[in-house]
């Protein structure tokens, strides 16, 4: 059965769970440590080791029952209502105009309420937490969306018609706010750049529509990306996190929220001890800014980006895979106006390196449009800094990471047969008129190109720093970078109207 990533907060049944905890004594640290000491394992070893399992002993929690006791009252049970189309009333047939069952069937669908099935009202369940004691409540986008109705319910059983302040999809965030007749209880925001891998969670939420449930575990990864977003930057976490949990809080052990639950993987539906969790850090932001204003502005740079492999990373001289390279650039976008180019690879921005693909979006996103940010550059070889003044993200991405022909001259190259853009080139594979470069004819099964993703009707418009026309001059570059210390060939294939780069280690080939 394929795992797949859940984050849906509808409700259902609770299958009954059993864990089983298994301690080894310290006495196993002992056994046999009398009648023999091994010459490598010394006494003050052995003693330096149990005073390690004592600290680890120690630092274990003996309850969590004063933290829970601290922070349940400020989490809160959201329900929502929306209006679905009712999916039991059978869809009726369509007939072709003057088909003499057209008449029978349009009187049969008037008499039953038109053709059209009826609405109905879908309930949703889901988690959230009160972040100010005049009655601001988060919660995930997902729990509330397209609701008409919203409630939220206090630990006390207290209801509140909640109103909508603002959303955020692309983080899955949204900010609530009700009217108590006195001030609520509310948690403070922590600091999730100090959750370490290791450190002690608790989650608090409404599984399954129980209401209020605390798990326990700890931090079993930073940094996940799930594919649900452009900003992924999960924390993961151990503690069960079942359906109805969204939008509930995750703590430190000093009653701080650490991260905000909104996903699990799991193969049959149930928490199996991977669950995700919006860092708090990424979270309060976007919250200040929905209370202020209740929408999200973002910057925008105008690029299409690729990851740095390691072959990449040789091609372009860098010393290890790093930062993201530009692929293409909208060309009425401050990236165009800045004068980056296609080939350079971003390292750092505002001062902020620039590790991974991925982290160029969110340093971007965060960046105020209108502001001037420095942006780290490689191109041939050398580093540059340059000035852009951010655009304003309107509903693309900031920095996107989608990634018999001819009577002209031909060449084979890498078990690839090339051939020049001439009119029936174009034609054959439907390119272009405006497509410049040399396109892939036919490809060898052992080709290079074929384990780099390459198709036969992908056009290669430039190779290392020089833009190409001919296939010759493929075979020319070819030959030059296989002779020189850095043997790898950095091409821009474009497909289907999208640039990427590809790198190809000739020593390999």
């Amino acid at each position: 059965m394929t795992a797949t990533i859940s984050a849906n907060p509808v409700p259902s049944p609770a299958a009954p769970r059993s864990r089983l905890f298994v301690t080894v004594g310290r006495a196993a640290l002992f056994m046999g440590a009398l009648a023999f000491v091994p010459p490598a394992l010394s006494l003050a070893h052995i003693a330096e080791a149990q005073a390690d399992q004592l600290a680890l002993e120690q630092a274990r929690p003996a309850s969590f029952a004063d933290l829970a006791a601290k922070v349940t009252p400020a989490v809160v049970n959201i329900s929502s209502s929306r209006k679905v189309a009712d999916q039991d009333k059978p869809q009726l047939p369509q007939f072709p105009k003057g088909s003499p069952f057209e008449e029978f069937f349009k009187q049969f669908e008037e008499q039953q309420g038109g053709g059209q099935r009826p609405m109905r009202k879908a309930m949703s369940l889901g988690s959230g937490f009160v972040i100010d004691p005049s009655g601001y409540v988060v919660t995930n986008n997902h729990v509330i969306e397209e609701s008409t109705d919203i409630t939220v319910t206090l630990a006390d059983g207290t209801e509140y018609p909640a109103k909508l302040i603002g959303t955020d999809p692309k983080t899955d965030l949204a900010l609530l706010k009700v009217e108590p007749k006195a001030p609520l209880p509310f948690v403070p925001w922590g600091d999730s750049d100090k959750a370490r891998v290791g450190d002690w969670v608790m989650a608090v939420g409404n599984p399954f529509g129980l209401g209020g449930s605390v798990t326990t575990g700890i931090v079993s990864a930073r940094s996940r990306d799930i594919h649900e977003g452009p900003f992924d930057d999960f924390l993961q976490i151990d503690a069960a996190i079942n359906q109805g949990n969204s939008g509930g809080p995750t703590f430190d052990m000093n009653g701080h929220v650490v991260g905000i639950n909104t996903a699990i993987f799991s193969p049959s539906g149930g928490s199996v001890g991977i669950g995700f969790a919006i860092p708090s850090n990424l979270a309060k932001t976007v919250v200040a800014e929905l209370r202020e204003k209740g929408s999200i502005e973002r910057g925008w740079l105008g690029v299409e980006i690729q990851q740095v492999t390691p072959d990449l990373a040789k091609g372009v001289g860098l010393d290890e895979p790093k930062g993201a390279i530009i692929a293409n650039i909208d060309p009425d976008s401050p990236a165009a106006k800045a004068d980056l180019q296609p080939g350079d690879v971003v390292l750092a921005f505002n001062g902020t390196k620039v590790m991974e693909m991925r982290d160029l979006p969110r340093l971007v996103a965060s960046a105020d449009p209108g502001s001037t940010a420095t942006i780290d550059i490689l191109r041939d070889g050398r580093e540059k800094e340059i000035s852009v003044e951010i655009g304003k993200l309107k509903s693309e991405a900031v920095a996107s990471n989608d990634n018999q022909p001819g009577d002209g001259s031909e060449s084979a190259i890498l078990g690839a047969r090339l051939a020049a853009l001439t009119p029936q080139a174009r034609e054959a594979f439907g390119l272009d008129a405006d497509a410049k470069g040399v396109v892939i004819v036919d490809l060898a099964e052992d080709s290079p190109l074929v384990d780099q993703g390459l198709k036969v009707g992908d056009v290669i418009e430039r190779v290392g720093n020089s833009d190409v026309t001919d296939p010759a001059e493929i075979t020319r570059l070819a030959e030059a970078a296989r002779k020189s210390d850095r043997p790898v060939l950095v091409l821009l294939v474009n497909r289907d109207g999208r640039d990427q780069f590809v790198a190809v280690n000739l020593k390999q080939a």
